[in-house]
């Protein structure tokens, strides 16, 4: 007699690969592991002998960057491929090798056990590859403006203490000078914005009083070069970008865009940057509070275009893992620790960006979170909301309009209130406003 607590298999052909660097293991239906070498020529005959054995579904194992080619050669050869946690896939106690591991896949994913990750579109992959690649730049370029403060330490030049960017446009100029030759504070400083001079001018001059060692001046004119040519990189990267935006963007048509959002420091430099990412989304997010089109820019290559790969907004949250988590068991009720990804990483850099801001109803909201909670999770509760604002947004149509500090504080006075009346109630106590309480 049949068990009927056995699992049907949905397909016998399912086929799981354990990746490696040197090697995949690859078996299909659960059957003897074969073993082929990562290079170009093997990943082929990979290919060819899961088309040989008929199989149209292989779950990889989402190993470093290892499974990158590897997926891109299976889905060119027409295969349905999953990219699994292999947290997830945990094997029976005893059963850890990497033969026994791809058997373990095949026999999951035969059963439909395994649930793929998010791995978007080739286009967006292309353009996911550009920006992180120009996110390593900007990182390596910020090392070289260190060295840049470290060499004006040496020589005593307290510049970038007074004027706070010193790779703006005046503090390049004053740099250049210094290696050029000129040493006299009073021609140095006419090299300022005017801006600066009018606030910080006598600052500025006393700052520019140096000790004109050689060694120092040296190792300004090295930091100088290396940070200038990681500009030109990710100047390099943006032209890529922007082609990669251009063929997303093809033909749709515009809607209608609100003013422009002010690009920031290390901001994408391209023409009508706004109105591309407004066609491929159909909605122009930078009218969101605290995003602009740089950060639009990344989270397109994090999330795509495609927003049904998510049931609804809080399952968007919780993909980000900026939504509340809990785990239950029995009455225990406990918190898991959750990983922010890229797309959740961005949301709250976003978010520290706008929590100075005077005008969002957002940036209250963050400020009510943090005296409350702390700064960390004020910053999560506050990328929750904006997640929710962006799915709305992309798959409701919704036209979001700042209603601004007054109307949100307004509204969390009603919440307070309603709470207190409520509470008073329970109590068997009268709630009356101060003015009648004192006649």
């Amino acid at each position: 007699m049949k068990n009927p607590l056995d699992l049907p298999i949905l397909n016998p052909h399912a086929a799981g690969v354990d990746v490696g660097s040197e090697k995949f293991f690859a078996s299909v239906g659960g059957q003897e592991p074969k073993v082929f070498l990562t290079v170009t020529a093997q990943m082929r005959e990979l290919c060819r002998y899961f088309q040989a054995q008929g199989v149209c579904t292989v779950a990889l194992e989402a190993t470093g960057v290892y499974w990158i080619n590897l997926y891109g050669a299976l889905e060119e050869a027409g295969m349905e491929v999953l990219v699994v946690n292999g947290a997830h896939c945990r094997n029976f106690p005893g059963r850890k090798t990497d033969m026994k591991d791809c058997q373990w896949l095949a026999v999951l994913h035969a059963h439909g056990l395994l649930t793929s990750g998010f791995v978007p579109p080739g286009d967006i992959r292309r353009l996911r590859d550009y920006l992180r690649l120009r996110d390593d730049l900007v990182s390596m370029a910020a090392q070289h403006v260190q060295h840049l403060q470290k060499a004006l330490d040496r020589l005593n030049v307290k510049l970038h203490v007074v004027i706070s960017d010193i790779t703006g446009v005046s503090g390049l100029k004053i740099i250049k000078a210094i290696l050029a030759g000129e040493r006299t504070p009073e021609k140095l400083i006419e090299l300022c914005d005017a801006q600066i001079l009018k606030t910080k001018r006598a600052a500025v001059l006393e700052s520019l009083r140096g000790l004109w060692r050689k060694e120092p001046l040296f190792g300004l004119e090295l930091a100088l070069e290396s940070y200038e040519s990681y500009q030109k990189q990710i100047a390099r990267c943006d032209e890529r970008i922007a082609e990669v935006i251009g063929q997303l963007r093809g033909g749709k048509p515009t809607p209608e865009l609100g003013p422009k959002t002010e690009l920031r420091h290390n901001a994408m430099i391209m023409d009508d940057l706004q109105r591309s990412l407004a066609q491929i989304y159909g909605k122009d997010l930078t009218q969101l509070p605290c995003l602009n089109q740089s950060t639009v820019t990344m989270l397109l290559a994090e999330i795509g275009q495609d927003m049904s790969r998510w049931k609804d907004w809080r399952h968007f949250g919780s993909w980000m893992a900026v939504a509340p988590s809990s785990a239950q068991s029995g009455k225990r009720r406990r918190r898991e620790k959750r990983y922010l990804n890229r797309a959740g990483r961005i949301l709250c850099r976003a978010v520290q960006c706008m929590a100075v801001g005077k005008h969002t109803w957002l940036a209250s909201f963050y400020r009510r979170i943090r005296a409350k909670r702390g700064a960390k999770v004020a910053i999560t509760a506050a990328a929750y909301k904006l997640a929710k604002l962006i799915y709305l947004v992309l798959t409701q149509g919704w036209e979001y309009v700042e209603a601004g500090i007054a109307k949100y504080q307004a509204r969390v006075r009603q919440q307070q209130l309603k709470a207190l009346q409520k509470l008073a109630r329970e109590l068997d106590f009268v709630l009356l406003p101060k003015a009648l309480a004192t006649n």
